[in-house]
């Protein structure tokens, strides 16, 4: 059937309302007016709107506001707030309003305050609007078409982004049961007629919001079994039994256990009750396989050391509390973030029976900037078994969808080298049976205020644990493994992983020069970088340092050149200040962009330290622009190339404009 396309609101602002003004309340509090969304105010502003929204048009009472934001204890100023809160959403709604005029929107009266909407103007109210009509739909399909509509309204609990998990208050527990009827509703009717696929990532989603509501949940494995997925029912019903009895030394109830009996028995006899379902239909070849994607790296055979740290990861990773765990691990670059990652990944890995994500995000990379976030969707979709024509074009929907097919599983997310939390949001699955692993250069603050992530820093190992690792991966059995020469290359390379990879990828090619030797080529090199490049590696750690520099502004990448002027040790940001070759007002600025690119590491507030590598990969950036600023000419030769006098010399001849290997362009 075709549906009248009055009879649904899309999400976001595309459909304008007769006033210009959308309210959506089924999620994240958000309004938006004349296409623009507006910001909405502080949390109890937001927790006050949220409420006037979810009672849609009816009166909420002072007393009421008062004990949903400050619950058992409110200040004496209660009233007074929720007066200010209120006349802070006059103002957003109404901006020229004078303060004790009657507006449009907000209304004062015996029963309270009382915000005026229109039946297209607020979700919860097209959601209402299709769930009556499936209701009285003539037969099962239309039921269906509407429902859907419907449960597309919802982009997760009542005023998600205000209320706590499980909302004491009961204006949002109330809607978020109308949410739990629909999807049952819609589940009966989809059986009737079916189409279990149009409904069974919602009955999955309010399944695992609603991890005890067995109807909901016998419903969910009797779509599934209809989808011809009865292995998945199967293992969700044995879950559900497990964490039953080790929560509440429980058994399943009558209903959900006649689920179970009915998908053991199989078509022939379990036919149609009261409420559905049809017979399971079968795919041409069998039951749909449930993939178990494993895409995580091969595990480093010779990691050491980070005892403390690796046991701190892993423990958080594997220990559920009922909320999504991600753990965001951030350093220098070369620190060793994505083997620790991955190690934790395979340590924790049987905790996850339903697959192990892995990508890349590219956040610092040579070339083609961060990964797009709706790509990286489409690939771990298909992993986990979505057709290609079944994934949304839009990035957030692709993101619900996400969510939705994780919802009943537990998979490990491993997300590496990330650019900023806003590419790794929509990668967050929704579900607490999950864990997410990220390793990114920025520290992601924001990823731990809005998601509750947990952030941990990672630093150069210590010396002991360093000399271990080179050791370990040149060979323990070399005669010549002495400990000074080991600790001598340890300190040359800064102890930075990445630098000793490559010193003992090159010993381990050439065992017959001894480590001593080596030792002492690395302390010929001086405070250079050519000692740790690699034709292999293209210049390993010149290139990621390179990779953060290039995300630098003019006065952050001035301001980083002249670092090696102070030489090694602890800097403020007043002799941060003192070097810069920028204006003053912006000192602070380029700082925060440096610690930021984790060319500066922050030791204690107004305190940072520069990596040894570090600041001799900033030295060459600045003897480079000293050169170039002390060129006199350039002249062109044929096929667009240049040759370029230094101090009575020729340099080689580079293509116009493009710097040379591994070293970025400076501003």
């Amino acid at each position: 059937m075709t549906m009248d396309p009055r009879d649904t609101t899309p999400d976001g602002p595309d459909r304008e309302t007769a006033t210009g003004v959308r309210f959506r309340v089924l999620g994240p509090v958000r309004v938006w007016a004349a296409g623009a969304e507006l910001p909405t105010g502080p949390r109890q502003q937001r927790l006050v709107l949220a409420a006037l929204l979810a009672r849609a048009g009816r009166p909420v009472s002072l007393e009421e506001l008062v004990g949903l934001l400050w619950e058992q204890d409110p200040p004496r100023s209660a009233a007074n707030a929720v007066h200010r809160y209120v006349g802070g959403l006059r103002r957003l709604l109404e901006p020229g309003l004078p303060a004790r005029a009657p507006g449009r929107w907000l209304v004062r009266g015996p029963g309270g305050y009382l915000l005026r909407v229109g039946p297209d103007e607020l979700d919860l109210l097209v959601f209402r609007r299709l769930v009556r009509q499936a209701r009285a739909a003539r037969d099962a399909n239309e039921a269906v078409d509407r429902f859907v509509a419907a449960l597309d309204q919802w982009q997760g609990r009542c005023a998600a982004d205000v209320v706590s998990e499980d909302p004491a208050a009961r204006v949002f527990a109330a809607v978020d049961h109308e949410y739990v009827a629909a999807v049952s509703a819609a589940a009966t009717a989809a059986l009737r007629c079916d189409r279990p696929g149009a409904v069974l990532l919602a009955a999955r989603q309010a399944a695992e919001r609603h991890p005890f509501n067995e109807r909901l949940l016998a419903q969910t494995m009797l779509l599934l079994t209809a989808d011809g997925k009865q292995a998945e029912a199967l293992t969700l019903y044995h879950r559900f039994r497990a964490d039953l009895k080790d929560t509440l030394g429980m058994s399943p109830g009558k209903e959900l256990r006649a689920a179970h009996d009915r998908i053991l028995r199989g078509p022939r006899e379990s036919g149609p009750g009261p409420a559905g379902p049809a017979p399971a239909r079968p795919a041409p070849d069998g039951p749909a396989p449930h993939l178990v994607p494993a895409q995580l790296p091969a595990d480093l055979p010779c990691f050491t050391g980070r005892a403390d740290v690796l046991e701190q990861a892993a423990r958080f990773a594997a220990d559920g509390d009922g909320t999504l765990r991600v753990l965001a691990v951030d350093g220098i670059a070369g620190v060793g973030k994505t083997a620790l990652a991955v190690h934790v990944a395979h340590r924790i890995a049987a905790r996850f029976p339903d697959g192990r994500l892995f990508a890349d995000l590219g956040g610092f990379s040579p070339a083609g900037g961060p990964a797009d976030a709706g790509e990286v969707l489409a690939g771990f979709l298909a992993a986990l078994g979505i057709d290609a024509a079944r994934v949304p074009a839009r990035t957030d929907a692709r993101a619900a969808l996400f969510r939705s097919v994780l919802a009943t599983r537990r998979v490990l997310v491993v997300l590496d080298n990330a650019h900023d939390a806003a590419q790794v949001r929509p990668l967050l699955p929704g579900s607490s049976r999950c864990t997410v692993l990220i390793t990114g250069r920025r520290r992601l603050t924001d990823l731990a205020t809005m998601n509750g992530a947990r952030l941990l820093s990672l630093d150069v190992p210590s010396a002991a644990e360093a000399a271990r690792c080179f050791v370990q991966r040149v060979g323990a059995g070399r005669p010549d493994t002495e400990a000074a020469a080991v600790a001598d290359i340890v300190e040359h390379c800064g102890r930075l992983p990445l630098a000793l990879g490559i010193v003992a990828a090159r010993v381990t090619a050439f065992p017959d020069v001894p480590l001593r030797r080596t030792a002492d080529e690395l302390a010929a090199a001086g405070e250079g970088l050519e000692a740790f490049s690699d034709d292999d590696r293209g210049n390993a750690v010149r290139a990621v340092f390179s990779w953060s520099y290039r995300t630098l502004g003019p006065d952050a990448a001035r301001l980083f050149r002249a670092l090696p002027r102070r030489g090694r040790g602890e800097l403020s940001t007043a002799e941060l200040a003192g070097l810069a070759p920028v204006p003053a007002r912006t000192v602070a600025g380029a700082v925060v962009e440096l610690v930021r690119a984790r060319l500066l590491t922050p030791v204690r507030p107004d305190l940072y330290d520069v990596h040894p590598l570090v600041l001799a990969y900033a030295a060459e950036l600045a003897r480079e622009a000293r050169r170039r600023t002390s060129v006199p000419r350039v002249a062109r030769t044929g096929a667009g190339r240049v040759v370029v006098p230094l101090a009575g010399r020729r340099t080689r001849a580079t293509r116009a404009g493009v710097p040379p290997r591994g070293r970025p362009a400076l501003h």
